[in-house]
């Protein structure tokens, strides 16, 4: 996995947003963040400087500074909500989708919109912290990440 400048973070490559909405999972991210196909998985929206969303799971959730997102919201955290349905927690956006068998997520166009995400766009996978997995579509990271042609494409 390289990292694109000395001391930055690591990236898995670009991943591309299916006609469908359908987003292919890294293999090393899965097997990173210890994802388990077939289970539901959180989307929570990136930050303003890289946009795009962060993926995780409960069990990340639970012991972090983020736990309260859980706590605060048990249609989210029971998955109550429609898959791919939003909700505004502070200021975050968050749903809740599902990681197939085949390493990749669907997220509805609607969805995707309100994470700042369109059919086609390229996402950069990050590695961020512990607790997500970044998708990233805009800000630094994606203008050095532009200048490495050797990254894999996801799709």
């Amino acid at each position: 996995m390289p990292r694109l400048v000395k001391g930055g973070k690591y990236v898995y490559g670009w991943s591309e947003v299916a006609s469908e909405g359908r987003i292919v999972i890294p293999d090393g991210a899965i097997a990173d963040y210890n994802l388990k196909l077939n289970s539901k998985i959180i989307l929570l929206s990136g930050s303003r400087r890289s946009g795009g969303f962060a993926l995780t799971t409960i069990s990340l959730l639970k012991n972090s500074r983020l736990s309260s997102i859980l706590d605060e919201n048990p249609r989210l955290t029971r998955f109550k909500l429609s898959k791919g349905e939003t909700i505004r927690i502070a200021r975050r956006i968050c749903c809740w989708v599902t990681l197939n068998t085949d390493g990749s997520i669907i997220v509805p166009s609607e969805t995707l919109k309100e994470y700042g995400v369109n059919i086609g766009s390229l996402l950069l996978s990050v590695r961020g912290s512990r607790l997500a997995l970044g998708f990233c579509v805009k800000g630094p990271l994606i203008e050095e990440a532009r200048n490495h042609s050797s990254l894999t494409l996801f799709k």
